[in-house]
């Protein structure tokens, strides 16, 4: 009887310490490491406005993450996040029976770089950040313009999330 309690005991113990856990929240970084200003995204490409799109989109990250906390200012942080936007480009992927195109895919590529404030040492780099997103095309400009629009929000929001992700996770 004593043994198989004992037996009990440490198969509850076992299952208690499995060692299992959810995603890393940054253990990678250096714990001094808090405060993080979302710089400038440099635009070479010819969409307007997706610069905005982009930094938004990562300042929003951070401030709904527990790991970092944004700042305003350079001077005040820890770690800068900044990049460039290298390519938007879109091409047709539905038709219509008139041959008509009824969406489009926009295709984004960034570079994104994670740095330290002091001493500019790259904390994590990405060259080829990229991702894709679909929107309907309308036989009104102005409808399909704002399709693609949003699709480019999206696209910055869904960006921002997996460069997050991967600095978290060292990758």
């Amino acid at each position: 009887m004593k043994i198989k309690w004992i037996i009990y005991g440490l198969l509850l113990f076992s299952c208690m310490g499995c060692g299992y856990h959810f995603s890393p929240g940054g253990e990678n970084i250096d714990a001094g490491i808090q405060k993080v200003f979302v710089g400038e995204f440099s635009n070479r490409t010819s969409e307007a406005n997706v610069e905005n799109y982009i930094r938004n989109a990562f300042f929003s990250r951070f401030r709904s993450g527990t790991r970092f906390t944004p700042v305003a200012g350079k001077d005040e942080a820890d770690a800068v996040l900044m990049g460039k936007i290298l390519s938007i480009t879109s091409s047709h992927v539905a038709y219509s029976s008139s041959d008509m195109a009824k969406e489009d895919r926009v295709f984004m590529t960034l570079e994104v770089v994670f740095e330290r404030a002091d001493n500019g040492e790259v904390i994590w780099i990405n060259k080829g950040l990229s991702g894709r997103e679909a929107y309907t095309m309308n036989v009104n400009a102005g409808t399909t313009a704002a399709n693609k629009e949003e699709a480019l929000r999206k696209l910055s929001i869904d960006m921002a999330d997996k460069a997050y992700r991967n600095i978290l996770s060292g990758f």
